[in-house]
């Protein structure tokens, strides 16, 4: 395995730093058909993303939680010769999900694009020493490879993050090394053709549509699975719990007893809000302009952990996350805090056991 123990002192650690522990454990029981260049068969990617107990009892903890076919899908894909597109509005763990795959594939997460308006085409493709190259001229010396080029040459997985924010003339850089498998350097008169194993998995949102919309070309070349939110709410409550906690001990966050209660109650509100709708289905309501996404319930309860730490009395209080719900909900000033202010009041005042919440939230709306 090509993983690498984490160290303590990392604030981010990469996934297959993180859980290389796993990584090996499976790979050493794995005795299924591998793709070449895989360090895992895709019974043992799919089974370290979602989790289970393995036959010497060996516990491997779940990466996403979802239906497991899209899973087989997206793995699926990159057994063969197909791009993989994971799309969903924000929140969705497509990052994540990204992350995890290319740790178990190839042991290595860090061959990245981050897609922005201004990634240009260097990013994809190769870029210059301009140094080198003011020097001796075009040479290989003087080139300096792309994440994508470096991931064609070591049969390895090349992440692209939020594709449809690139402009469309530097996505269709892609077109060539999805279709034919090679990436032309003209400048030298050369080729760097992909070893096996290579590919490509890209991330888009959901809410970015028609920002730079994939040209059809591109399009064909990936297949495309949805990630969808979680579920239910106890699907999602036990997504925020479990990231809370990895969040909070790598940010050495002190453990908060009885949270769990507080996870529950910004998870409820994120999805009445989502779906316009309450739990018992009785009230129907206005959304906000904003995703409240799963992602974004983690940031609040991790926040909440953190006021609750420093400046409060170690218990996760409603009042030391409702801060936090205010600014996810409230992205446009003057229709999004007119939403809030009715879901306060026809949901939230009614409801006799969240009086704490209904008077912190009115505290920091004024």
């Amino acid at each position: 395995m090509t993983t690498t123990d984490v160290t303590p002192d990392l604030l981010r650690p990469h996934a297959e730093q993180a859980y290389a522990e796993e990584l090996r454990t499976l790979a050493a029981i794995d005795d299924r058909p591998r793709p070449p260049s895989w360090q895992l068969s895709p019974w043992a990617v799919v089974t370290y993303l979602l989790g289970g107990t393995l036959d010497d009892g060996t516990v491997i903890s779940p990466k996403y939680v979802g239906p497991r076919r899209l899973m087989e899908v997206a793995v699926a894909t990159l057994a063969t010769d197909r791009a993989l597109l994971l799309l969903g509005v924000p929140g969705t763990a497509k990052t994540w999900v990204s992350e995890h795959l290319s740790a178990a594939i190839c042991g290595q997460s860090t061959l990245l694009v981050q897609g922005t308006s201004g990634t240009a085409e260097e990013a994809i493709r190769y870029g210059w020493n301009y140094a080198r190259l003011l020097a001796e001229g075009p040479s290989e010396g003087a080139l300096v490879p792309s994440p994508v080029m470096t991931a064609m040459r070591g049969g390895a997985i090349a992440r692209i993050e939020e594709l449809t924010r690139i402009p469309s003339d530097v996505q269709d850089a892609l077109i060539t090394v999805l279709s034919e498998k090679t990436l032309p350097v003209p400048e030298l008169g050369m080729e760097v053709q992909a070893t096996k194993g290579f590919n490509v998995i890209a991330t888009a949102n959901d809410r970015d549509r028609g920002v730079n919309e994939l040209s059809s070309a591109l399009r064909r070349r990936f297949n495309t699975v949805v990630l969808p939110l979680p579920a239910s709410e106890d699907e999602e409550v036990a997504i925020v719990s479990r990231r809370v906690e990895q969040l909070g001990a790598a940010l050495e966050l002190p453990e908060i007893p009885a949270a769990a209660e507080e996870v529950r109650r910004v998870v409820r509100v994120f999805r009445e809000l989502r779906s316009g709708i309450t739990a018992d289905g009785r009230t129907k309501l206005k959304s906000p302009s904003g995703t409240l996404s799963t992602a974004e319930a983690i940031s609040v309860i991790t926040n909440g952990i953190a006021l609750s730490v420093h400046f409060g009395d170690g218990i996760l209080r409603a009042a030391d996350i409702a801060g936090a719900v205010l600014g996810s909900v409230i992205k446009d000033p003057v229709a999004d805090a007119v939403v809030w202010t009715e879901y306060l009041e026809a949901v939230v005042r009614e409801r006799p056991d969240w009086s704490d919440f209904y008077r912190a939230c009115r505290e920091v709306s004024r």
